[in-house]
This record gives structure tokens, C-alpha cells and sequence, in this order.
């Protein structure tokens, strides 16, 4: 009967350490990929949405990636219509480098996106597109769908990049993100953010990124004021901790097709 009783008691100790590990383990933080195409013309740009609606997007899903976001410059930006941003959240590195091989292997997308794929050298659906690569931040380790309930096409989402001096000057404004707590803060004010990521391939480096997201162009701007406005925000930009951390800080203004799943 002792032996029993011993036995059970083992079982629930074991039991109790798996669930405390299940809780207590954090997520994985993601890589997402931001692919970039630049179009010459709007018959490009027709091409491009009809293989990312039609082939990649669905595509995606089926290889188990739910969230694919897809953008375009806001109507007022002087890029409208010549380029498109495409977000794909990956679970690994090894994710990024199998994704096409899967594609390859999907007689869906090959159908759905033979314009796009098998277009001739004359023809070809854009002029070129570049390609970032980002591992999301260790307190905002997963992409968050933005709970917006406004029309897509008036949207603005706000692509942001800042630039480092150096690497390890870099580093410190990820850790004012992180540990400083600009991301609680972003979330406090209702930014909405899609993502958070640290950028370890891209054509400007060092240099990290996020996307938040309003119902229109007067909710961005309502935000940022009371983002400027909030105390917690100006004790912590004066913190002689952070202080030059960014080089470069740009904002690009997007809205999600249709057919974005963000």
C-alpha cells in the first residue's frame, strides 16, 4: 500500500513539472521575411497581386504558414503603384530556405501562378525585389494580427526603420524595446503591432523594424500624439541609458490588399 501510495505521488510530481514547463516555457521567437517588389509599370503590378492572390498567399496556408501579410504604398505616397510588400512570418531559418522547395512541389501553385513563374525574359512580371530578414524581438517573440475593424483600403499601416550608428549602439535600442519598455508601451496605447524584429539580413544594417497599425490616417496620428505626450514615454527617452541610439529613422505607410491575411 506505501509502495502505491509512493508510486502516485511520483505520478503527480511528474505530472505538476510537465505542466510547470509547458507554462513556463516562452514562445519561439519567429523570423519573418518582407519581400519587396519593385514594378515598372501597372501591368507588372497586376501581375504581381494576381500571383500573390492567387498562387503564394494560398500556397502559404497550405504549408502551414496563416498569416501572410501583403501591402502597398498609401494612395498619397509618391511609390504608389510601383511597389508591393509581402510579410511572411517563418518558424525558423531552415523554414525560409525549405519554403520554396514546397512551393515547387504544390501543382496549385504552379498552376495558379504560371504567369509569374514561367514568364519570359522579355516579360518578366517586375523589375526586381529585395528581401529582408528579421528574428523577432525575445518580448514580442510572435506576430499579433492588429484587432482593426475599419476598411482595408483605409488602413494605414506604418512600416518603421531605425537605423544604428554601430552594432552595438544598435543593440541598445533593442534593448529599449525590450527591457526599457517601449513595446509594453506601444501595446498600453494601442498601437496595435504586427511585429517586432531585429534585422540580420537586409540592404541596411544595423538596423531593426516594426509595423503598427490604425484604422485610418486620423487614429495614427491620435496615437503618436498621445505616444508624445505620455509620460512614461518622455521619462524614458531622457534616460541617459538610451540616449543616440538611432542614425536613421524612417517610416514607410502602407495599407493591406484584400487579400492580406494581416
Amino acid at each position: 500500500m506505501s509502495n502505491y501510495r509512493n508510486l502516485n505521488l511520483l505520478f503527480t510530481f511528474l505530472l505538476l513539472m510537465v505542466a510547470l514547463s509547458t507554462v513556463a516555457a516562452p514562445p519561439k521567437r519567429e523570423f519573418y521575411e518582407i519581400k519587396i517588389y519593385h514594378l515598372k509599370n501597372a501591368d507588372q503590378e497586376a501581375r504581381v497581386e494576381a500571383f500573390l492572390k492567387d498562387a503564394y498567399v494560398p500556397a502559404a496556408h497550405r504549408a502551414g504558414i496563416k498569416n501572410v501579410g501583403v501591402f502597398k504604398p498609401v494612395k498619397t505616397d509618391t511609390m504608389a503603384g510601383k511597389l508591393i510588400y509581402v510579410l511572411t512570418p517563418l518558424k525558423s531559418l531552415d523554414q525560409l530556405l525549405t519554403l520554396p522547395k514546397t512551393l515547387d512541389k504544390d501543382a496549385a501553385y504552379t498552376s495558379a501562378g504560371k504567369d509569374y513563374i514561367d514568364a519570359n525574359y522579355k516579360n518578366a512580371p517586375y523589375a526586381r525585389f529585395e528581401s529582408i530578414i528579421l528574428q523577432a524581438f525575445t518580448d514580442a517573440p510572435v506576430l499579433t494580427k492588429p484587432a482593426l475593424t475599419g476598411p482595408k483600403s483605409e488602413r494605414v499601416y506604418e512600416l518603421r526603420s531605425y537605423e544604428g550608428h554601430t552594432e552595438k549602439i544598435y543593440q541598445n535600442k533593442v534593448k529599449m524595446f525590450n527591457a526599457g519598455g517601449e513595446v509594453p508601451l506601444f501595446k498600453r496605447l494601442g498601437f496595435n503591432a504586427v511585429f517586432y524584429g531585429e534585422v540580420i539580413a537586409g540592404s541596411h544594417m544595423p538596423n531593426l523594424m516594426y509595423m503598427t497599425t490604425f484604422d485610418n490616417k486620423a487614429s495614427r496620428d491620435a496615437h503618436w500624439k498621445s505616444f508624445s505626450e505620455d509620460a512614461e514615454w518622455n521619462k524614458l527617452k531622457v534616460n541617459p541609458e538610451y540616449q543616440n541610439n538611432v542614425s536613421k529613422n524612417t517610416s514607410f505607410y502602407l495599407y493591406p490588399t484584400e487579400y492580406s491575411d494581416i
